[in-house]
Formats: structure tokens, sequence, C-alpha cells
């Protein structure tokens, strides 16, 4: 495998990614929103629809990591799976933004289904997304550039989608929400479907060398042996699920945050933006921390600047409610920290891919980075179900002031839990992660030899 990737490659990987993530941003910043003030859903059962479609994924994800890793087509295995999916889930997406049509009984049912349909579809298509970074370059140097590439222009899909969402939504709409949401929702389907044609185009996986062996087909029961056998992929669940909780919370309550427990909506895009413009700087100037900084040091580095940012929130809360500087500057230091850590997942899945190989033996890219998948979006149903639940628990009632006791509420579920869990996310990292400089399968083999020699003597 060649090591070296084009700059054509890494630009259509990159714009692929923009738009995936113009199809995704919405749903993780805007549909609980849509759901409940625009739809008209209890916010109850949107948090249930929410996690009981992640149930369904623990399920579905593996499985299209299993369908993708024993494809066999003369486009490889991959880039068949980014059309199919991307087509399906641009219309299910128009199909989701059109819940605000149906009334009763059906609204529930609906919204139900197509949020199901939803997850499903993704996965068809962001799980050979992610898969291919391995079969691109075998070098972590390669891939730690790479990775820069998709990180930053979904960066830029989720800072142009919260910083002017609900602008575009509503002259789209002509002040009609729900229509100004099917209009986005039409609007991104046909970008996302572009995007998706210019990956099958210009990035390609690298042929296998010659004396390679073939490549080996995949079950469910292999799925569970190699999850089983590989602590290092259940120690990067650990740290990123409870990350990608506290960041996805922190974006989905942000909205309300503003709206009703700041009483000023209009600070919303000023947090976005300034959030947007941050993570883009993170994923950018990653590879250049990355090579300062020990690797070991920088996923605690990324979770602390959250942590940071809750704390400058809870100080402006009590000295400057509203303060337009301080939420900047929150907004800033929460999304440097998910900009690196964003990009540095990434890397060490690729990581987990060639240690996993070395454990089981057998090399599964597209079952590894299933767990990408299910844990993003998992951790936004986990979001929208906490957000869902503890907007009910406290009390919270659409379109209306908000009492005392749910401006509090709303104070610790955007500053207090998000803060808990990025800690978390620290302590489970030091603890049981320890692929920091990488995978060198020549060094493990070389290592499993002597450690052979040494018991014969």
């Amino acid at each position: 495998m060649s090591d070296q990737i084009t700059l054509q490659t890494k630009l259509s990987y990159g714009l692929g990614a923009l738009g995936k993530d113009f199809a995704c941003a919405p749903i993780y910043i805007f549909l609980m929103f849509y759901f409940t003030d625009v739809a008209g859903l209890s916010a109850a059962f949107v948090g249930t629809i929410f996690l009981a479609a992640r149930i369904v994924d623990a399920v579905t994800d593996p499985m299209m990591g299993v369908i993708v890793d024993n494809t066999r087509s003369k486009f490889g295995k991959f880039r068949p799976w980014i059309v199919i999916g991307t087509l399906l889930n641009a219309v299910v997406l128009v199909g989701l933004f059109s819940t605000h049509m149906f009334e009763g009984t059906t609204l529930y049912i609906y919204a139900a289904a197509a949020y199901i349909l939803w997850g499903l579809t993704y996965t068809i298509m962001d799980i050979p997304y992610w898969s291919l970074i391995p079969a691109l370059s075998s070098s972590r140097q390669e891939r730690e550039k790479l990775v820069v590439w998709p990180r930053l222009f979904a960066s830029l899909a989720w800072f142009i989608t919260g910083t002017y969402g609900l602008h575009i939504v509503g002259k789209l709409g002509d002040g009609d929400q729900g229509q100004g949401f099917f209009n986005v929702a039409m609007l991104i389907a046909v970008l996302f479907v572009m995007s998706a044609f210019l990956i099958a185009r210009n990035v390609k996986e690298k042929s296998a060398p010659a004396n390679a062996k073939p490549a080996e087909r995949f079950s469910f029961k292999d799925v569970m042996v190699i999850i089983g056998k590989n602590d290092q992929l259940k120690a990067l669940i650990g740290t990123v699920l409870s990350f990608q909780i506290a960041n996805l919370l922190v974006g989905g309550f942000a909205i309300y945050y503003f709206s009703y427990a700041l009483g000023n909506a209009d600070l919303f895009p000023v947090y976005m933006m300034v959030a947007g413009i941050a993570e883009v700087a993170g994923v950018f100037l990653f590879p250049r921390i990355a090579s300062v900084l020990p690797r070991k040091h920088l996923w605690v580095i990324a979770c602390g600047f959250p942590v940071l940012s809750c704390i400058t929130l809870l100080i402006m809360g009590f000295i400057a409610p509203g303060n337009a500087i301080l939420i900047g500057i929150a907004g800033a230091a929460i999304k440097f920290g998910v900009g690196i850590a964003n990009a540095l997942q990434t890397v060490m899945l690729a990581d987990v891919v060639d240690y996993g190989e070395h454990k089981t033996g057998r090399r599964s890219e597209s079952v590894i980075f299933s767990v990408q998948t299910m844990l993003v979006k998992f951790a936004g149903a986990a979001g929208g179900f906490i957000v869902g639940m503890g907007l009910s628990v406290v009390g919270y009632v659409p379109n209306v002031e908000q009492s005392d006791s749910t401006i509090m509420g709303l104070h610790f579920m955007m500053v207090g839990l998000p803060a808990i869990l990025m800690t978390v996310s620290a302590l489970v990292y030091k603890r049981y992660y320890h692929l920091h400089e990488g995978f060198d399968q020549d060094q493990a083999g070389k290592e499993t030899q002597t450690n052979v020699a040494t018991a014969e003597a």
C-alpha cells in the first residue's frame, strides 16, 4: 500500500465530510427543538425515541460493518455503500423535517419511524466513509494529516449550521419555521448527494500488495470476538462515549439555555459562531499540536477545555448573566477541545484497527469504525434523552417564561453534567488507553518473538 495520499484525495474526502455533516448537524443541533417547538411533540417522548433508535443501532451498526467488510466489487468495498447510504439518507432527511405536517397519533408514529430510519440510513453511509482511512495509507503520519481534512470540513458544516441555521430557516420559510426546516432539508439533501459522488469519483482505496492474504469474510459472531478481544477498542469506547455525550448534551441544550435560562435567544448564534470558529481552529492545529505534545496528554487537554467552558458559564451566571464576551470564551473553549478530540479519536481508531489485527489476526476496518458511528449516534441519543427527560423533570413548557426552578435546572444541565462527563472521559483515557504513539506491527512482532524465546529458554 502506498503511504502517500494525494491532495485531490484529501480535498475530495474532506468535501465529502462537508456534505455528510451538513446532513448530520441539524439533527444534533435542532431536531429536539424542531420536534418540541415546531412539530409539537412532548420532550419526554422525543427523548425516548432518541434512545430507542440507538438500541436498534447497537445491533445494526456492527452488522453494517460486517456487510461492508464482506463486500467485493470493482468499485471497492467502501464507495458503493457511501453512495447507496447517501441517496437513502437524503430522502429520509427530507421526510424527517416533514414531521410538522402531521397531527395527533399519526404525528407521534411518523416522528418515531422517520427518526429510526434516519439512523439506519446514516449508518449505511457513515461506516464505510470513516473505514476508508486505514485503507488509504498505512502511515500514522499520513493518517494524522488526512483526518484534518474531513474534520475541518465537518467542523465548517457544524459552524454554518449552528451560527446561521435558524436565520436560514427563517428566510427560506418566510417566517414559517416548519416550512423553513423542510426547505433547508431539501437544499442539504442535494449537497449531500453531490458530495457522495465526488468521493466515489476521486477517493479510491489502495490495492493490497500482491503477497497479501485474501480478504476474510466476517460473521456477526466474529464481530463480538473482535470487539471482545480488543481491550483498546473497549477503552476507546468508554473514553469517546462520555466525551461525546457531554459535547452533544451541550449542543442539544444550548438553544433552550440561551432562549429561556438567559432569556436572550440572540446569544445562541453568537455562542455557536465563536464555538464553530474554535472547533475549526482545533482541527486545523491538530497536526501541529500533535507534533509538539505527547499524544498521551492530548485527550486530557481536549477534555480540559470543555471543563473550562463550563466553569466560565457558571461564573457568568453569577457575576454577569448574558455577557457576550464570556459566552464567546465559553463557546471557544468547549469547541476548541472538541476539534482536537474529533481529529484525535479518528487517528486512535485507525491505531485500534492495527492493534486489533495483531490481537486477533484479522483486519476489520469497517467493524472497528462502525463503533465510531454507533458512538456518535448513541452519544447524541443519550444527550437527547437526557435533554428530553431533563426538560420534563425541571418543568419546561415551550414558548412561555420559565419558573425559577426550571431555570436552575437548565443551568445544571448546561454546565454541571457536561463538566462531570468530560472529567470521566479524561480519567478513563488515562487509566485504560495505551496506544499513545500508535501501534507498530513490526515492533509488536519482535516483542512477541522475544517473549517466546525467553519462555523457551
